[in-house]
């Protein structure tokens, strides 16, 4: 007697970390407001785990045959992370913009190579393709999307970078839009060609924002506040 086979279900592939993320999400949760106000002090009194999780970042960076989302929580974890250790090296402090090109310094050490933060925000991740990394990433400073208080992992980088561009967009004291008219951060002028890979600036922003932008409205832009994060 011929028996059909049973029916088995197949799951979901399930996204692995390939780095643990683990400690940076504590410090996160610890330090950094629901608001991404960030407490230097607080990170400082527990600098050697900051540099121990940088470290760990050190001993394996992302091959090829790591996903889209295992880099990107990678890369981004590891430029936010190099940004407030960059900030402790020189805190007390009112602005990064107080350090000596900041983004140029050649602090951190990954496998044989030593990174600043330009490298891994231009040459790394914007080549990525996914314009979201600028709402992730964190320049310490007020006008910047605010730092999130846990860390990108690949199981939730895509939910995390939508709800951070969301949050980012429709934040009233960051951007002003209306149907007719909008006054957006510079990030949008200084990363123009990032936002405009499928339409125009208003179609990008018109994805995250809750009130509908006209096609025709005008776009101005706001004085960045460099103030610290704090």
């Amino acid at each position: 007697m011929i028996t059909e086979p049973e029916e088995v279900d197949i799951p979901n592939p399930i996204i692995t970390e390939t780095v643990n993320h683990d400690s940076f999400n504590d410090l996160l949760k610890a330090y950094v407001s629901p608001t991404g106000n960030v407490d230097y002090n607080g990170f400082k009194s527990n600098w050697g785990k900051l540099r121990n999780y940088i470290k760990l970042l050190g001993e394996q960076t992302p091959t090829d045959a790591w996903s889209q989302e295992e880099k990107l929580a990678y890369w981004m974890n590891a430029y936010n992370a190099m940004t407030i250790d960059l900030i402790l090296r020189h805190y007390p402090l009112e602005s990064i913009k107080d350090i000596k090109n900041p983004w140029d310094q050649r602090f951190w050490k990954l496998e044989d190579s030593w990174y600043n933060l330009n490298q891994i925000e231009h040459n790394i991740l914007r080549k990525m393709g996914d314009a979201r990394i600028h709402f992730g990433i964190n320049c310490a400073s007020f006008s910047c999307p605010p730092l999130l208080n846990e860390a990108f992992t690949a199981a939730s980088v895509d939910d995390q970078l939508d709800k951070l561009a969301r949050n980012f967009i429709n934040d009233s004291s960051r951007n002003t839009i209306t149907t007719e008219r909008v006054e957006v951060s510079k990030i949008f002028s200084w990363f123009a060609k990032d936002f405009k890979t499928e339409g125009s600036l208003i179609d990008y922003l018109n994805k995250y924002a809750t009130t509908p932008i006209s096609p025709s409205a005008k776009v101005r832009y706001k004085t960045y506040d460099w103030t610290l994060n704090k």
